[in-house]
């Protein structure tokens, strides 16, 4: 980034930020945050989603989670990119706000990402959080190339968890066991979910569901049990798959069921969720097949819950992988990318690979006897989605996934049957996106 754009896009935050505390100091509202290594977009638009009937809600858009991300769903404003004309009309809107009285959300449900030291620990220097929402810890997050561990990252997101008082409520995911050794230092109330029975709310029974459409068997989503304080309803969501695809679900039928919301409105509003697109969502492809679209971003966790939801999933035809680089890894690099490979041998039919250290998923699969003709490597996402147009057959499943960068949902487009919804099903399809 040139020196002058950095200069730019500093003053620009400073003034965004500045304005978005005045905007807080002026309508206090409650605020909700998400964070965790996994999960928070899920999560933070499943709360959303079980808290808009009952209150005035706003949350974070699409994954803003940054510094430019915070106060500008603060603002209640989108991005301008790189137009000057639509940061200045953004910067007039936030003073509107601040001198003129406008009507502001009661509830602000805010994304908190990481990508290196303090980014968290800086934003609750100025956001005051109600109720904070940890997801899931792996133990290879994210963005772990930034800093010098595992525990580093773990620290920097339970410094949002520490932050909220004991007037406030902190909802943790109890399965993970790096979040469930901090219960007993923090001072807010705490609720877990998960499928461990010690969990406040606990999933079980788990089934996807089916519908026989063109001689194929086609996912449709999925069903469970929510279980709390001896209260038992069934669950249902459309459009997704994939057992932790459950845990943002239950994150937020325990904030609602904080706010005093029966569990029968929550499960009620839940039945109507949209997943985020690029999450495994379940797409159309052509020539009657299925894709599994979860493109948005990739990390060790996340792969592994994507081909284990792969390998679950009943077909007719064959299981395709469609995996970019894991990015961010650091020295994890090499080791995260070879098991990837372990599973796709046991899970895939076939497997193409795109970028440079997808190569070490491919050494994994010929040192396990992968035959060499059912697997491809390319060094970008559009031609992998060529070569797979010629190759895919009536009733395959095709699980793409890969880190931002990789473009992945680029291989999507190619075999999508209604390419013409590009805008509403994929990731990263404004306009700035297309130039990168």
């Amino acid at each position: 980034m040139s020196t002058i754009k950095q200069i730019f896009k500093s003053i620009i935050i400073y003034i965004l930020k500045f304005e978005a505390k005045l905007v807080l100091k002026k309508y206090q509202p409650k605020i909700i945050g998400v964070t965790g290594s996994v999960g928070k977009t899920s999560t933070k638009d499943a709360i959303h989603q079980v808290l808009s009937p009952h209150f005035f809600t706003v949350k974070s858009e699409k994954s803003y989670n940054s510094e430019f991300g915070l106060p500008l769903t603060i603002l209640g404003c989108g991005s301008a990119w790189n137009d000057i004309f639509g940061w200045l009309e953004i910067i007039f809107y936030g003073l509107k706000l601040i001198i003129f009285k406008h009507k502001y959300p009661e509830w602000l449900v805010l994304e908190i990402g990481a990508d290196k030291p303090n980014d968290i620990k800086s934003v609750t220097e100025w956001v005051k959080f109600d109720i904070a929402v940890l997801t899931y810890l792996p133990d290879v997050p994210v963005h772990i190339e930034f800093f010098k561990s595992k525990d580093e990252v773990i620290e920097e997101k339970m410094s949002l968890i520490r932050s909220v008082s004991d007037k406030g409520t902190v909802v943790i995911n109890y399965d993970d066991p790096n979040s469930r050794g901090f219960l007993s230092e923090l001072k807010a109330n705490v609720i877990t979910y998960g499928f461990d029975a010690k969990s406040d709310f606990i999933a079980s029974q788990e089934h996807i569901f089916y519908t026989d459409e063109l001689e194929s068997k086609v996912p449709k989503g999925f069903t469970f049990k929510v279980d709390h304080n001896g209260k038992n309803l069934p669950v249902k969501v459309n459009g997704v798959i994939g057992n932790h695809q459950i845990y943002p679900i239950l994150a937020a039928i325990a904030v609602g069921n904080s706010l005093g919301i029966n569990m029968i409105s929550l499960v009620d509003s839940i039945s109507s969720y949209e997943p985020p697109a690029g999450r495994l969502r379940i797409l159309a492809g052509i020539k009657d097949t299925i894709i599994l679209d979860d493109t948005y971003n990739a990390s060790p966790a996340a792969m592994e819950a994507g081909l284990l939801s792969l390998e679950k999933l009943e077909t007719k035809g064959k299981k395709w992988a469609v995996l970019g680089d894991m990015l961010e890894l650091g020295k994890h690099t090499v080791e995260a990318h070879k098991k990837v490979g372990e599973l796709c041998a046991k899970i895939c039919d076939e497997v193409i690979t795109v970028g440079l250290r997808t190569k070490f998923t491919d050494e994994v699969l010929r040192e396990k006897n992968f035959s060499e003709n059912k697997m491809k490597h390319f060094d970008d996402s559009v031609q992998a989605g060529a070569y797979l147009q010629n190759k895919i057959k009536a009733g395959d499943l095709i699980f793409v996934k890969g880190s931002q960068s990789m473009r992945m949902e680029k291989v999507v487009l190619e075999i999508m049957a209604q390419p013409e919804n590009r805008e509403k099903l994929l990731v990263r399809q404004e306009k700035e996106w297309s130039k990168k």
